[in-house]
């Protein structure tokens, strides 16, 4: 059975703002790192390939957590917290627009045991 969360979180920055919208989110991968069940934290940034031309928010992250319940917790930290504040709910932030999606990579009706 897998616990894991996995979270990609999409970043649209407003215009100008990319370098400094990527780098403040690169500030977050040291103390998100820290934590214990983090497996997977990294900001990428979308590049030009005629190979992949979908549609995307130009910055996203790829989470890997343990579990949901750590999940959670990393979202309720002070630092994760004031950075949504700061730059995307206060109207003078870098950020224009951002989606947050949980996934899991169990099927709907696995059955799993209970430990």
């Amino acid at each position: 059975m897998s616990r894991k969360i996995y979270c990609i979180a999409s970043f649209k920055p407003k215009p100008g703002k990319e370098d400094a919208v990527f780098k403040a989110l690169q500030a977050l991968e040291p103390n998100a790192h820290r934590e214990d069940a983090c497996l997977k934290y990294t900001v990428t940034r979308q590049i030009d390939n005629p190979f992949a031309q979908g549609e995307s928010y130009p910055i996203v992250f790829h989470e890997t957590w343990a579990n949901l319940e750590a999940f959670e917790a990393h979202c309720q930290r002070r630092e994760i917290q004031e950075f949504f504040a700061t730059h995307l709910e206060d109207p003078s932030g870098d950020i224009e627009d951002a989606n947050v999606c949980v996934y899991t990579d169990e099927p709907a009706d696995y059955d799993a045991p209970r430990l």
